[in-house]
């Protein structure tokens, strides 16, 4: 009884004193997406701004994509909870518990809430030779074409597959909805015409709406973005679709159990780098807007979380698609 006492207190010491030194050899963050994707754009652009404020140690990105993120996500959530591998999601973790039917965790529960990074809108685009001019001209084209309208997205489960379920849920018609291996080859057909339109980031269609390569026709914010390029465009809400509303977001995770000073010292410098204007530069230039709100802080974070996912859920269910 003795030895165990002893042993668990050494064990006590031992974990604390890694806490203290944290980090001491380089951190891996999980991206659950392919290399050159912008969840991998925004997690290497956040590795070198964390990797100041953890002392220069090493921040590598580790890409294991697949299954509407479940399969990176699973192995973050089976990794060692010693701080050294994270996890950089977006909206992908609050869809997985109804995208994926038999998910190997908990989203809820098999995850520490680091925070929130940023969020990013979404443009309707179509193709070039598409007859509409705005949402309005796009929506009476839609039904007079009703049954013959190819909606592209980068696969499923990625955020313009579901920007597209909630689009078509919203103007209550079915499209053919038209998967690819990433985003690079939809926008392709997109710009070539072999599909009509799509719901994607202005991290992947900004590029091509300044060379005119695509008509932008609504961005699904609240409000007009401030990105000179973008700034004219209406949101969908004042074109007529109410209350329709999409960004997709990232936010930082590590594996349930990670001690909490090695938690506290992650948030840290997830603050930091959230403040770093190199970092911000770079997200603006994605047309992405960095997390300035209290979602940075892990409880809010993770509430955040939760309501995204009872959001999606009936959207998914009712379009009955599913990444397993």
């Amino acid at each position: 009884m003795k030895k165990l006492v002893t042993l668990v207190a050494l064990t006590a010491i031992a974990m604390a004193s890694h806490a203290l030194d944290y980090p001491t050899k380089p951190v891996s963050i999980i991206v659950p997406f392919t290399a050159g994707g912008p969840t991998d754009r925004v997690a290497r652009d956040l590795a070198e701004a964390m990797r100041k404020q953890l002392g220069g140690v090493s921040v590598v990105v580790d890409n294991v994509a697949g299954a509407g993120s479940s399969i990176g996500s699973a192995k973050a959530a089976r990794a060692t909870p010693d701080g050294y591998t994270l996890l950089l999601n977006h909206i992908g973790m609050a869809t997985m518990p109804v995208l994926v039917r038999n998910l190997p965790f908990k989203v809820e529960s098999d995850f520490e809430y680091l925070g929130l990074v940023n969020e990013v809108p979404m443009t309707l685009v179509t193709k070039p030779t598409l007859p509409a001019n705005n949402y309005k001209e796009l929506s009476a084209w839609l039904v007079q074409n009703k049954g013959k309208v190819n909606l592209g997205n980068a696969g499923v489960g990625s955020a313009s597959h579901l920007c597209g379920l909630l689009f078509q849920n919203a103007v209550q018609l079915d499209m053919t909805t038209v998967p690819y291996k990433g985003t690079a080859p939809a926008m392709t057909d997109l710009i070539g015409g072999q599909i009509d339109l799509m719901c994607d980031q202005t991290t992947n269609t900004t590029s091509q709406i300044e060379a005119k390569k695509v008509k932008a026709l609504a961005v699904t914010t609240p409000k007009r973005l401030a990105t000179p390029s973008l700034k004219d465009l209406p949101t969908l809400q004042e074109s007529g679709l109410k209350d329709f509303e999409v960004t997709i977001w990232h936010g930082l995770y590590a594996p349930k159990g990670t001690p909490a000073d090695v938690l506290a010292k992650l948030n840290s410098a997830l603050k930091a780098a959230l403040k770093d204007p190199d970092f911000i530069k770079k997200q603006e230039g994605l047309g992405a807007v960095v997390v300035t709100d209290k979602r940075m802080e892990p409880a809010e974070h993770k509430k955040f979380v939760l309501a995204e996912i009872a959001k999606w859920s009936p959207v998914i269910k009712a379009a009955n698609v599913y990444a397993d």
